[in-house]
């Protein structure tokens, strides 16, 4: 039996909530509109960039919400060129929870909003590329909560929904795993809040890192 681990990213591997915010504010900013409060831009993050402005501004005319995701593009690129990137670290204990799971005999992947170049950053600059043996980003699938990404993820691993479990922090993810009807396990120390998470599907939700260990495989 193929046992399957998929991680969100940021909000869940990661705390990327600082670069986010300041490249969601420079492509605002850049097109002469007043940025949204970083609450609202913590909410949106998992979205892919279009649906996620589609949110923050809805207003705006479908033109307006690429023109927006491509700025975003642009000045996380020039912070990363420039050295502006601020610190994303992994979660503390999340690194032990990975290592756990794949010497347990899980196999693990990725579905993220980011970019494929994205998450190569972030898994490399902390060393756990090798640990995925699949990765589903927002380059090749549709936005969150489409079930894209996890059908690509079951598949290039060998798994099957029933024993796959997909872990995240927003609603997003919960509804996505519900959608693929695999394990929805949320965690608490991302952007939503814990309430969303249940009101989403989450079969359970996470308070501490460790306490994933006992809860991606149903007792």
């Amino acid at each position: 039996m193929i046992r399957l681990a998929v991680f969100d990213c940021d909000g869940t591997l990661v705390d990327s909530q600082a670069n986010i915010c300041v490249a969601c504010e420079r492509a605002f900013e850049g097109a002469g509109l007043v940025p949204p409060p970083r609450a609202a831009i913590r909410r949106i993050v998992g979205l892919s960039l279009v649906e996620a402005m589609q949110v923050l501004l809805p207003q705006a005319d479908d033109a307006q919400h690429r023109s927006l995701a491509t700025d975003y593009k642009n000045a996380f690129h020039a912070m990363r060129a420039s050295g502006e990137l601020a610190d994303e670290p992994l979660f503390d204990g999340i690194a032990e929870v990975i290592e756990t799971l794949a010497n347990d005999g899980w196999l693990l992947g990725v579905a993220t909003g980011k970019s494929d170049r994205g998450l190569a950053h972030i898994l490399a600059t902390h060393g756990i590329t090798e640990r995925f043996v699949t990765l589903q980003t927002a380059d090749r699938h549709p936005s969150k909560p489409d079930p894209a990404m996890l059908f690509a993820a079951i598949a290039e691993a060998g798994a099957s929904a029933e024993t796959t479990a997909m872990i995240g922090d927003t609603s997003f993810d919960m509804a996505m795993a519900r959608a693929a009807h695999v394990r929805a396990v949320g965690v608490a120390w991302g952007y939503h809040p814990v309430h969303e998470l249940s009101d989403a599907g989450a079969d359970v939700v996470a308070t501490t890192v460790p306490d994933l260990l006992h809860m991606v495989a149903p007792r």
